[in-house]
């Protein structure tokens, strides 16, 4: 995809001239925010139209530029995304905290769920007018440093993490954790800085140990080193009662190979060389992470009694581990787009089909139907789970699902039927959380029908949807 081509020259021209006069809070000219915004989707890998919006995300609302300009000019593609992403500007400006994004102040939080739920680009697009706002952070109040840190922080960056954009979440939580609290910033980077200080020498020594053996082998490989980001060590040294020393990976080394038998290769090596930590090997390739990451983690203990982590994964891995959905539309750039256009978003990877979900429950809202925010707010932010059939298909799944939910998902008719289930091949109740791994077979009887009690075994709006239409069905 040209970057530098027509439309896009075209639509900087547009901005340009459109938010002439207008300077943003660090004294520069306006046009620089939009400019940044276009290069940090470029570097994203984000389609045309995506980058084009970029440009203009802020025109309509902050300039005498219309939408119907911009769908003359541009294509209503690129119109639609700029609504969108002004449509979320205008719920978010009646929060005045992070609790305006509870179910208390309806009104704003249904506008935000609607105008996310269009297109999920108009996300990426906020994302990176985000990043940006939060790099110049600096200029403005320290009351609006703080609200804009902390909302980035609760909100932005776990759906970065949702959407499995690794490098966006942690440069995100990072500069807005700053903000939120920066005696606990300063105290945990001088940490870091001083551990790493100290291990340098001894991961230079090991780096060298593992590439000459992988050479040796004639598996292609990159090596580098991880730290751990501020914001990570904060919440790892939370679960560990802030003691730095049961923290082991607090520097690691990356390894990427060129495919999975490789990956288990290069494992091999590792501990032929090393002595593996028991119970600190986990293999995210066999069994991703909830948002899709894969790649395998070990750590060891070398010959000099150090401690080190290392991951292994593939390039493909790499770059989803790096760039999530963005890299999903980078590889299928055509097929997502043309998907959307039609308002469909099917080949989304399968870790990031609660967009679907996303999608239903904003077109409820739309038509005046009711949704409960409480449980949508946990779908959006609450852990994910990967749940099995026995075919081996995977579903993902809001973490303490029920097995209704697991069945709605598969297919309303299997859902509408259920009469019992198996979990990992045992009897279980209707009311057993799943867990995340599980294999779950859902029994059914045409006889079976769905009852009011059901909606208590439930915790998903996409089961309860299903549930309500059946039951009002039958009344009728």
């Amino acid at each position: 995809m040209s970057k530098d081509n027509e439309r896009i020259k075209r639509a900087v021209e547009i901005a340009t001239k459109a938010h002439e006069g207008q300077f943003r809070k660090t004294g520069e000219p306006y046009i620089i925010h939009p400019m940044a915004v276009k290069k940090i989707l470029e570097d994203w890998g984000m389609d045309e139209d995506t980058v084009i919006a970029g440009i203009l995300h802020d025109t309509v609302e902050d300039t005498d530029l219309t939408l119907n300009d911009i769908k003359k000019e541009f294509g209503e593609s690129v119109a639609f995304l700029v609504d969108g992403v002004t449509k979320l500007s205008t719920a978010r400006n009646g929060m005045r905290d992070i609790d305006s994004y509870l179910p208390q102040t309806k009104d704003n939080f249904l506008r935000l769920m609607i105008a996310l739920g269009d297109d999920i680009r108009v996300l990426i697009i906020k994302l990176a007018d985000r990043l940006h706002n939060l790099r110049t952070l600096s200029a403005l109040p320290p009351d609006k440093q703080k609200k804009i840190a902390k909302e980035s922080l609760e909100v932005f960056a776990p759906l970065a993490d949702r959407l499995n954009m690794g490098l966006l979440r942690v440069e995100m939580a990072d500069l807005a954790f700053k903000y939120v609290d920066p005696k606990r910033y300063d105290y945990l980077e001088d940490l870091i800085k001083k551990y790493n200080k100290q291990a340098s020498r001894s991961l230079a020594k090991i780096e060298k140990e593992v590439s000459d053996l992988l050479k040796k082998e004639k598996i292609h490989f990159r090596i580098s080193g991880r730290v751990k980001s501020v914001y990570s060590l904060h919440k790892k040294m939370a679960k560990h009662d802030q003691n730095i020393n049961e923290i082991y990976d607090l520097t690691a080394l990356r390894i990427i190979v060129d495919d999975i038998t490789d990956c288990y290769l290069t494992l091999g090596l590792i501990h032929s060389l090393y002595m593996p930590m028991d119970g600190r090997i986990k293999d995210y390739i066999a069994m991703p992470k909830q948002n899709g990451y894969q790649s395998i983690h070990t750590t060891v203990i070398t010959k000099d009694k150090h401690i080190v982590e290392f991951q292994i994964r593939t390039n493909e891995m790499h770059e989803f581990a790096e760039r999530g959905l963005a890299a999903s539309f980078y590889y299928n750039e055509q097929k997502l787009t043309e998907n959307y256009k039609k308002g469909k978003i099917e080949h989304l990877p399968t870790n990031l089909l609660w967009i679907t979900e996303l999608q239903a429950t904003a077109a409820k809202l739309r038509e005046g139907k009711k949704v409960d925010l409480k449980k949508l707010k946990l779908n959006l932010f609450a852990d994910r789970i990967f749940v099995y059939t026995p075919k081996g298909d995977i579903l993902d799944l809001p973490k303490g699902a029920l097995p209704l939910d697991f069945a709605y998902r598969l297919h309303s008719e299997i859902g509408d039927h259920v009469m019992g289930v198996k979990i990992n091949g045992k009897m279980s109740s209707l009311n057993t959380k799943l867990q995340h791994g599980d294999v779950v077979e859902i029994l059914t009887s045409k006889n079976q029908i769905p009852k009011s009690s059901w909606l208590e075994k439930i915790i998903t709006p996409h089961a309860r949807s299903k549930i309500l239409h059946s039951l009002n069905t039958r009344n009728k």
